[in-house]
This record gives C-alpha cells, structure tokens and sequence, in this order.
C-alpha cells in the first residue's frame, strides 16, 4: 500500500531522520500549504536501483506513447557520478521504442563534436542501444510562450522525432546553475551545442566561460528554454530525479568533479516538472550540515533557486506537492 504524506509531514519525518534540528527554511522555499486536491503528485523511493526506478515509473507512465526519448546526460570521459548504466538499460529496455538522447556541447570538451561525443557515449557504457545526439543534422526554433528573454529557443533537430520525452536526470550541483535537476536537463540538455546553449548562456564564444551570463537572468534563461519543451510535448513528458552522489559540481566535470559529501536520498518522480525539482531541493535541504554546506552554497551563491520561482511564475508546474512513498 502506498504510504501518501503531505509535503510537510514529509519534511518533519526527513528532517528527523537525517538528524537535522528545523525545517523551517526548507519550508519556506515552497510558500503556504495548499489543499490536498490542489497538489501534484510526486513519487519517492529509496531503493536506487533498477528496480526502484522501473516502479517509480510505472506510476508516471501513462502519457508514454509513440517514440519516447529518454533524456539523459552522457557526461564527460570516466565521470565518476553519472547514473548507473545497469539502471538506465533496465528503463530502457522497459520502454517500447525508445531511445537515449542528448545533444553537443557548448564547451570544447569531449562532447563538443559528434564524432568525439560518440566515443565518450562508449566509454561511459551507453552504447548498449543506439544514442540519438538530437543536434547532429542541426537544430530548430521552438517556441517560447510567455517568456520576457526568448520568444523562440533553438533545440536539436531530432527531438521532432519523437512523440514522449521520459527526462531522466541526475540530480547535483551545477557550476552555473547552482543545481542540475530536471530543468537543467532538459533546459540546457534539449538546446543543440551550436546556437541553443550559446543563446541559453548568452555566450559570446565557446571559451571565455567569465563572459557567460550568470545569476538569476541566467536561471530565467533556463527556464523559458526548458518551457519550449515541456509546451512541446505537452502530456506526453514525465520527469525522474535520481538523488544519488550529489557533488557540487555537474557530470560535465567528468574526473575533476568535486568529492560527493551528501549521501544518497532516493528517486523522485513526477509528471509534475516543477513539483519534481522542488521536492528534490526540499530533501536536499534537510540533510545535516556537514552534508549540506557545499550543495547549499554552490547553489545559493549563484542564484539557483531561482529556477523554482520562476517556473513558478510561467506557470510550468506547482510548488505543492504530496508525497507517495513506495
């Protein structure tokens, strides 16, 4: 039987179980409680493993039809925090026609050409079925519905091609972003390497990383960028967060990522974007100090909340969620 909790209950029982003497700040980040009816459902299990991800989905499957990509995050050569591959294969294979995908960088590490991000796609493992890179017969413009910075976004050309978008993410830090979560995958991760990510970052060039917009007008940025896509796809996209090796730093860090101080938490999953992202920085924020510290300030010091509040704003999903353990 499913364990249904309110957001709140849900923090008071994280917090004393990960130690932590208040919940207050975390609450905070959320606003009032709403109704019960009022909230969107998100699922949480702390079994990471294959099988706790393959039941986290079964309960957000529904709109899955067609050719479903899965969204995923290749990473840099040898990164040592990117998801299991025995995880992602067992989603993989669980789903009917579907595909892996991601696109080029922005950056000139070993994604950046095709040719070199498909010798990255062997050596992390993900060449156990075929790797759509949607940005290898270029890109185009979708559009972006009530956005004050984009009216269109540019995205790889072969997100066309499919019907659903399963966005399977890693949740940690990001050195821009303050946070990488499902936003993050979808917001930069969608945007091809040529003209998408160059608008999302308004970068000058591929190099000069100090010239790359940053800040809160740079999480709006990502914002009406993922919004492109999630308008895109309608009800036929569903978000999982795998809160699992947390370090500060993005898997585009590859070997020279950050040592991870926070344990492992569980897989969130929801139909709801924001609600997912939410719910993964509430848990995260209950962790004990020790734990806490670093994930805190690389997203707090570059303004990573933002990404919530004003998804909140273009009405791309609710910030009150309840809670279904299973």
């Amino acid at each position: 039987m499913h364990d249904e909790i309110s957001r709140r209950t849900f923090l008071k029982t994280t917090a004393i179980a990960l130690g932590t003497a208040t919940i207050a700040g975390c609450e905070s980040l959320g606003g009032t409680a709403a109704p019960a009816s009022n909230k969107s459902k998100v699922f949480f299990t702390k079994d990471i493993s294959a099988d706790g991800l393959l039941k986290v989905y079964s309960k957000i499957n529904q709109g899955m039809t067609g050719r479903v990509a899965i969204k995923i995050h290749t990473g840099e050569p040898h990164g040592p925090n990117i998801l299991p591959r025995d995880m992602v294969k067992a989603l993989q294979q669980h789903i009917p026609n579907s595909t892996l995908v991601e696109t080029n960088t922005l950056y000139k590490g070993k994604r950046f050409t095709t040719a070199d991000h498909r010798e990255t796609i062997k050596i992390n493992g993900w060449d156990f079925c075929p790797v759509d890179i949607m940005d290898e017969d270029g890109a185009v413009m979708l559009p972006v519905t009530g956005g004050k910075h984009f009216k269109q976004i540019s995205v790889g050309k072969h997100m066309l091609d499919y019907d659903s978008m399963v966005v399977l993410t890693h949740f940690k830090g990001h050195l821009m972003g303050g946070f990488g979560g499902s936003l993050k995958n979808i917001a930069i991760g969608c945007a091809d390497g040529a003209i998408g990510k160059k608008m999302v970052h308004a970068a000058p060039d591929n190099d000069n990383y100090e010239l790359w917009l940053k800040g809160e007008p740079f999480q709006e940025n990502m914002v009406e960028s993922a919004k492109a896509t999630i308008d895109h796809f309608g009800r036929r996209i569903v978000f999982i967060n795998v809160l699992r090796n947390m370090s500060v730093d993005c898997d585009c860090a590859g070997t020279a990522a950050a040592p991870v101080k926070a344990r492992d938490l569980g897989i969130l999953a929801s139909t709801d974007l924001l609600a997912v992202d939410q719910a993964s920085i509430d848990m995260v924020y209950q962790l004990p100090e020790a734990e806490l510290h670093d994930l805190k300030e690389r997203i707090e010091s570059r303004k990573g909340l933002r990404q919530l509040s004003y998804m909140k704003e273009l009405n791309m999903g609710n910030d009150q969620y309840k809670l279904i353990t299973i």
